[in-house]
């Protein structure tokens, strides 16, 4: 299927602006992320990908199901189980067959996966601020807002 070519009055409304910002918000994301991914490996022996899986579970403190975990994370349902596998055996998670289906599984943190979490949440939080820190409070309530409302728009969902 061949796309029709962009009007002069698409590219030239805003684009090269909205180009800028796009580079701007990737760069940001990249290099704070790169620095949690190095913090978290360091203070924790842990991933970032491990820790959004326990995050998303401390939010759910009777379980998700993997599915909706993995939906949740817009990552595959291989990649949750390999890092739930591994939360599994270093006792910060448990999986339970779901109640009258066993093809699914419902996975929750275990005390001490809670426990790991709010310990390693509370220095993140700490990362989080000193690595934004130079956005005022008023500036990030706003841009937040801002991406909310994008995200809202381009996925229908809020």
């Amino acid at each position: 299927m061949v796309s029709a070519p962009l009007s002069s009055a698409v590219i030239g409304n805003g684009a090269k602006e909205r180009l800028r910002l796009w580079i701007r918000l990737l760069r940001a994301s990249r290099v704070v992320e790169s620095e949690l991914r190095e913090r978290l490996k360091r203070e924790f022996n842990s991933t970032l990908p491990r820790f959004d899986v326990m995050a998303a579970l401390y939010r759910e403190p009777g379980g998700m199901l993997m599915s909706d975990l993995s939906r949740f994370l817009l990552v595959s349902n291989g990649n949750v189980t390999g890092i739930v596998d591994r939360l599994v055996s270093d006792g910060f998670v448990v999986r339970a067959q779901r109640e009258g289906d066993r093809r699914t599984s419902i996975v929750r943190l275990t005390a001490r996966g809670e426990e790991e979490f709010r310990s390693m949440a509370a220095i993140h939080e700490g990362w989080i601020g000193e690595l934004l820190g130079d956005v005022g409070e008023d500036d990030a309530r706003r841009l937040s807002a801002m991406l909310k409302s994008f995200r809202s728009n381009w996925e229908g969902e809020a």
